[in-house]
């Protein structure tokens, strides 16, 4: 089964751990903060409205301890 991604893509993950320049870099967290504000908040009121146990499982994985 191919992979997919989560909130970032291989490449944005390259990016963001600076391996391509600070530019490159600064553009990835640019999209990756654009997805958390916008994308991910309209995805968390579905979850919300529509399956209340995949958001908890959801809140469970970000936000547990590390």
């Amino acid at each position: 089964m191919a992979r997919s991604r989560a909130l970032i893509t291989e490449r944005e993950r390259e990016h963001i751990a600076g391996e391509h320049g600070d530019r490159r870099k600064y553009e990835a967290v640019s999209r990756v903060r654009s997805r958390i504000n916008d994308e991910l908040s309209t995805d968390i009121e579905v979850l919300e409205a529509n399956h209340p146990q995949l958001l908890e499982e959801l809140r469970e994985k970000v936000c547990e301890d590390k």
